[in-house]
Parts: C-alpha cells; structure tokens; sequence
C-alpha cells in the first residue's frame, strides 16, 4: 500500500469543489456511486442527518454527490432544519442534474442555529463553476467544512489496483460514538453490497477510538461512497480503509483544539477486545492524563489510574507501563514493580509533541488503539469565546 497525492480526487470520477467566507463555507463533491454512512449516537442529532439518511434509504444507496456547509450545524433546529437541509440538497441537484434524493448533506458549526440559505446558495454559486478533479479541488473542499480546525486533513492510498481518499475536519466537541466531525471517503473498489459492513469496522477501529474532549457531536458523520469499478480482495479493502480511517483520526487528534501534543495509547494483554477498548477509551479521555502530557509532568500513575477505573479486568500487580516518542522510549512499570529512576528520562520522552503510551494489562490477548490530544489552556479560550 502507498499513500498518493489528491485527497477524494485521487480516485476516478470524483470531483470537488469549496469556498470559505469568514467561518462560513461550502464544499460540494460530485461522483456516482453507491454509498454508506455512519452516523452519531447522540440522542440530538442534527437535520442534515435524518435528510441524508431519508435519502439514502430512497435512492437504494445510490448517491451522486454530497453538500457540506460550516459556521452553523443546523442542529437543534426543528421542523425548519429539516426543510432547510432538503433545500441544500436542492440547491446541488439542480447544478449536477439530479434528484434531490441523491445527495447527501452534511452541516458543522454552531448548535441551535438556523442556516442562511441565501448565503449557502451564494457560496455555492461561487464554488459550484470550480467543481473539478485534481489536489487543488480536494483541498478546497477540505478547507470549506473547517471550523475551529488549523489544518487540512486529507489522505489517499494506493492498493492492488484500487484507490481510496478521505477529507475529513473536526478538533473539537470530539468523541465521535457511532467530534464536531465530518468525514467523506471515496473509493473506486467494488465489494458489493457489503459497504456498510466494511465502513463499521474501520470506524470502529479509528474515529470511534478518538476523543479530544469527550463530548459526542450532534453531526458526526462518516459518509463512504464507492464507484465500483475496480476489483478487488474484501481484505485487502479492509486494509486500505482501516489505513485511511486509523490516518484521518491521528490528524484529529494532532489537530484537537488548543492542542500541542498528539496522544495514542495502545493497550495489550487485556481479557478481551471490549476491556481493551474501554481502557484505551479512558486513559485517552482522562483530563488528568491529558494535562500531564501538555505540561510534560511524568505523573504515570494517572494512567494506570485512569485504566483502573475503565471497568477493564485485570490484576494491577501484573501491569507494564511505557511512554515512547521521538525522544525516547521509557519503561515506568515493569509487571506491577515501579522502575526507578527514569522520571527525568519519562520528562524528556513527553517533552516531544506525538506520545505513545503503551499498557499490557496482563490479563489476556486482546489489544485496542485509542487516539487523543493533551489539554491546554488554549481549550478553554477557544471554547469560552467559540460563538462571541
């Protein structure tokens, strides 16, 4: 497998196109193909999910293009939020040549808010003479669904003949449970009717393994559209989705609001996939292990702590602890016996901006990734002022 330029647009048949106004933007991509899509759990969920649902359910999966507007999440927003949603559907059907049911939507921005649908229709306008194929359009898309994000987050891979590309944004309100969080992945492989199936798995492996701030958005959304066109082996397109999904995750978590380091934990040796889940979960989430890392204190017992209270079994006096990074790599617990010594070497480990923290819990086989960010004061002034 080989990661290649272009984003959505590496893969045949897709094209982008994105405007940003202030934090305002809109992003359209246009490709023909079968689609699935995952969604969040939280019990608000936003207009342009339920419409994007209603309408994959009425074209058979059949989808040709998909909407995305930032600076208002349309969330929250009732009977209206729905006709709102259906009316952005429109406004790209009517530029592409389709029925309004073959779009999907997506929104991101502030809950509880009604969009402008002169100026969606504006920035369409303006964006729509710019739908097209190539890097630039990838990215422009891209850019045009980012809201407290900093960086552009696309990837692309190469695998036995097919391709698969992915943009995504989300730094904050990040704890996707299927964070504001959106997600649009295309490919030109064909496994058939299984898309669904593939799409879960590799969320469940990547965005559902990622927390910034523990907080389930309202419109996460993961949408994977397949044009069928190429052949090839199931797993090996479970390789190359899972590579996509697990490289979009790490970007949010490196990009997480205020955040200085990147953080991924991987748990081995616990009794089952669920505890090891639940205990990469919780350490990635705590806030007192998010702390240490930004101000580079090796406080570890923060992290067994945090494992401790999982709900994960295991016998604490059977634990191993490391902290790796570009900086080094540091045994803290070695089989329940504190190492000492190594706290000056743990500081200069934590003192680089990506941190591993591997714990085996000593109680099985299974093993789980959770991905993360520290936290910083940076967090709270962007939170404390995000809609003044």
């Amino acid at each position: 497998m080989r990661e290649i330029d272009g984003g959505i647009c590496a893969v045949p048949g897709v094209r982008a196109c994105g405007v940003k106004r202030g934090r305002y933007g809109v992003a359209m991509i246009a490709c023909s193909g079968y689609a699935a899509g995952v969604f969040t759990r939280n019990r608000v969920r936003a207009a342009p999910i339920e419409v994007t649902i209603d309408h994959l359910r009425r074209s058979g999966g059949r989808i040709e293009g998909i909407i995305a507007n930032s600076g208002s999440a349309n969330a929250y927003t009732g009977v209206r939020g729905i006709r709102d949603a259906e009316r952005i559907a429109g406004i790209m059907a009517g530029m592409i040549g389709c029925g309004p049911e073959m779009i999907g939507v997506a929104s991101t921005g502030v809950i509880g808010r009604y969009l402008d649908l002169d100026l969606i229709s504006s920035l369409a306008d303006e964006a729509a003479p710019a739908l097209r194929s190539g890097p630039d359009a990838s990215r422009e898309a891209a850019q045009a669904i980012m809201t407290t994000d900093t960086k552009v987050k696309e990837v692309a891979v190469e695998h036995e003949g097919f391709r698969i590309g992915g943009i995504c944004k989300g730094a904050g309100m990040i704890e996707p449970d299927m964070a504001t969080m959106l997600a649009f992945i295309y490919t030109d492989a064909d496994v058939g009717p299984e898309l669904y199936g593939f799409l879960k798995d590799a969320v469940d492996v990547s965005f559902n393994m990622l927390t910034v701030d523990g907080d389930t958005s309202t419109n996460d959304t993961v949408l994977l559209t397949s044009t069928r066109a190429v052949e090839c082996d199931p797993e090996s397109f479970r390789e190359a989705l899972e590579h996509v999904c697990v490289r979009l995750t790490k970007m949010i978590a490196r990009d997480g609001e205020g955040a200085t380091k990147a953080m991924e934990v991987e748990v081995t040796g616990a009794a089952s996939s669920e505890d090891a889940r639940r205990a990469a979960k919780s350490i990635a989430r705590s806030n007192l292990v998010k702390a240490a890392l930004y101000g580079e204190d090796p406080n570890w017992g923060r992290i067994v702590c945090a494992a401790g209270r999982s709900g994960a079994e295991f016998d604490p006096s059977r634990v191993s602890l490391r902290m790796s990074s570009r900086k080094g790599s540091v045994l803290l617990v070695d089989r329940g016996i504190i190492v000492d010594g190594v706290l000056e070497e743990a500081k200069k480990v934590m003192s680089s901006d990506e941190i591993l923290i591997q714990i085996d819990l000593g109680a099985g086989s299974a093993s789980a990734r959770g991905f993360g960010c520290d936290l910083t004061h940076e967090y709270v002034n962007i939170n404390a002022k995000y809609t003044t």
